[in-house]
């Protein structure tokens, strides 16, 4: 019977101690983590919750040990523990949030999307800065489609506008679509005439487009010149005249376009170049 009493006592005593180191941990680790020792702050909390015996703790700390092994880059330990916020119905925006910049660490951009966009769903705040990163992760992980929806909706949402528009023209590049893209680009000139980005790459598709027209007009005037070489006709010739026509038209069309180019972006030097050789033969 002794045995059997002094059996019982050693358990509860054993019970009792492990809910008091519980206790004095999670203790420790609020002050690490008011103190930035993330790492520090994780171990504690996380040997403590295994360990809680009869202690009880607030639902809010599962946020908290969430957030510490995010800032101590555990990645697995963030998911874990933001997980059981999000199940306890504790700051479960904050919680979506933190998974998503935990899995953007990880490079897993399919679950940093997949996070950013419950984040926004269950925000009761502004969550436009959220829609922008989900942009930005779905780049990122070449979620192409994804990218293009998200960026739009930044640039509706009037958050980073200048940078979204640009990264959805890119995107569209990235996909082949060149109409797409200069469409984008031309929409984003309009809207913000001041971004260097979007002027230089729209600069830059008028120097191609200028570039093209260029190259049909010098192909008209060689070919021309080449059967006067031949002998086929002479620079009296009214054919001579109209194919030369033919050829000033292209190289018109072409100075049309580069003079946009440079006005978008007076130093391009392709530009300059071309505008200099159309004026030339003009």
């Amino acid at each position: 019977m002794k045995r059997v009493v002094l059996l019982v006592v050693g358990i509860c005593f054993t019970v009792f101690s492990f809910a008091q180191d519980a206790a004095e941990k999670i203790n420790q680790a609020n002050e690490a983590l008011k103190a930035q020792d993330y790492a520090k702050a994780f171990e504690l909390y996380d040997d403590a919750m295994n360990n809680l015996g009869d202690v009880q703790v607030d639902d809010a700390i599962n946020f908290n040990i969430g957030f510490a092994a995010y800032k101590a880059g555990n990645v697995e330990g963030a998911v874990k523990y933001l997980d059981k916020a999000i199940e306890q119905g504790t700051n479960v925006s904050k919680s979506h949030e933190y998974k998503a910049l935990a899995y953007l660490d990880k490079k897993d951009y399919s679950n940093a999307v997949g996070s950013f966009e419950q984040a926004i769903a269950t925000s009761e705040e502004d969550s436009k800065d959220l829609v922008y990163n989900a942009a930005i992760a779905a780049y990122r992980g070449n979620m192409l489609d994804k990218a293009i929806e998200l960026f739009g909706k930044s640039v509706e949402n009037g958050y980073k506008g200048e940078t979204a528009q640009y990264y959805k023209a890119v995107v569209l590049k990235k996909q082949d679509k060149d109409d797409e893209y200069k469409a984008a680009l031309v929409e984003g000139a309009e809207k913000f005439p001041g971004d260097d980005k979007i002027t230089s790459a729209l600069a830059n598709v008028y120097v191609s487009e200028g570039n093209e027209l260029y190259k049909k007009g010098a192909a008209i005037l060689s070919a021309a010149n080449q059967k006067v070489n031949d002998g086929a006709m002479t620079t009296a010739d009214d054919a001579y005249t109209a194919e030369v026509n033919k050829a000033k038209t292209e190289f018109q069309a072409a100075v049309d376009v580069l003079e946009k180019a440079k006005n978008l972006d007076a130093s391009n030097a392709n530009a300059q170049k071309l505008l200099d050789a159309c004026k030339a033969v003009l």
